[in-house]
């Protein structure tokens, strides 16, 4: 069976959007913690749109928190180019009515998947796509530019990986032969760091050329990466993105305890894989449904493990928030190579 994952770099447009959408939420947080935020970003060239509903008693320098994120990526020589746009206004109040009273700021479906087949209890084509990228980004080599995409497909009946296929923005200058060198070595380390084969069909810039790349090759908005942002396609989503919302809603706080809830299933050795669905109505504290699926390796009822999570765990907004600590968070740290990829963030311990 082959499965395949991907994932993107922190200069792909759409995470630059995601990271700009993250510094004002966590800017917003730090300064007041009861900031209302929901901020949408698009990048497009050198035109930077930010638009959505913030309620709170400060107000965000949006070109410094723009110009932080740029130098974080690796774009500080475009910072006087940038034309900034924004169009804010305050969280609804017919929406605030329900929040105000401790429940979901909307209705939705949040999941959360949890497998032993890695330490980090995520899919291996993702964590393979994930760790290359990282590994790619830590060379800091000087030929290679921000923008850059990986996808991994793992044959999981032979135990092997079929397919490695990175595509990295680079310096006009720089002959593909030396990107494909350096970017193949990264593959191999990844390969035999979990002792897996490279025989590999191994992609590297299929087209040939990637020199234009980020806000100039594509459009970027907030909230188009949610795959690479959680599992890799391997379980299902609610449709809802993290970024640019406060934890009041539900799409980022909920999504983040059915992680954490389906990492402690698989710790207590209930399953060896586990999906958690949660599902909300707006204005309403408790979730509708509360589902659990373990594709047939738990060792207990899936009754018993439903009954288990709705024991051990306050899934309020209001309780998940203060149970994971979500109003002290920096969530420019989430903003890109993955939500449930560090573990040192709350939901992960």
């Amino acid at each position: 069976m082959l499965i395949t994952c991907e994932q993107v770099s922190a200069g792909h447009p759409d995470k630059i959007c995601d990271q700009i959408s993250d510094a004002i939420v966590t800017d917003c947080l730090q300064h007041d913690r009861q900031s209302r935020v929901a901020v949408e970003c698009l990048i497009k060239d050198f035109n930077i749109v930010i638009a959505g509903e913030i309620t709170s008693k400060y107000t965000p320098d949006y070109t410094e928190l723009v110009n932080r994120v740029l130098y974080r990526i690796g774009l500080e020589n475009a910072f006087d180019h940038y034309e900034i746009t924004t169009h804010i206004s305050q969280q609804s109040p017919d929406i605030a009515l329900g929040v105000d009273q401790d429940g979901a700021g909307d209705q939705g479906m949040m999941y959360g998947y949890a497998t032993n087949e890695t330490r980090c209890m995520l899919p291996l084509p993702y964590v393979l796509a994930t760790e290359a990228l990282e590994l790619l980004k830590r060379l800091d080599n000087p030929i290679l530019l921000p923008d850059a995409k990986c996808q991994v497909t793992y044959d999981y009946r032979k135990k092997r990986i079929d397919t490695f296929l990175i595509s990295t923005q680079h310096r006009e200058d720089v002959p593909l032969e030396d990107v494909r060198h350096l970017v193949e070595g990264v593959m191999r380390d990844v390969a035999r760091h979990h002792k897996l084969n490279t025989d590999y069909k191994a992609l590297v810039n299929p087209t040939g050329r990637f020199v234009v790349g980020g806000s100039f090759a594509d459009t970027g908005v907030t909230g188009r990466k949610i795959i690479a942002d959680t599992y890799g396609g391997v379980c299902r989503h609610g449709g809802g993105a993290f970024s640019g919302k406060d934890p009041t809603k539900v799409d980022r706080s909920a999504a983040y305890m059915a992680r954490k809830i389906a990492k402690d299933i698989v710790r207590s050795r209930f399953a060896k894989r586990c999906e958690v669905q949660l599902a909300y109505a707006i204005g309403v504290k408790e979730p509708v449904s509360v589902n659990v699926d373990c594709f047939g390796t738990n060792r207990v009822p899936l009754w018993y493990i439903r009954k288990w999570i709705r024991k051990n765990y306050d899934l309020t907004p209001a309780g998940i928030i203060s149970f994971l600590g979500l109003r002290d968070l920096d969530y420019n740290h989430v903003s890109s190579l993955g939500h449930f990829w560090r573990g040192w963030m709350p939901w992960e311990k």
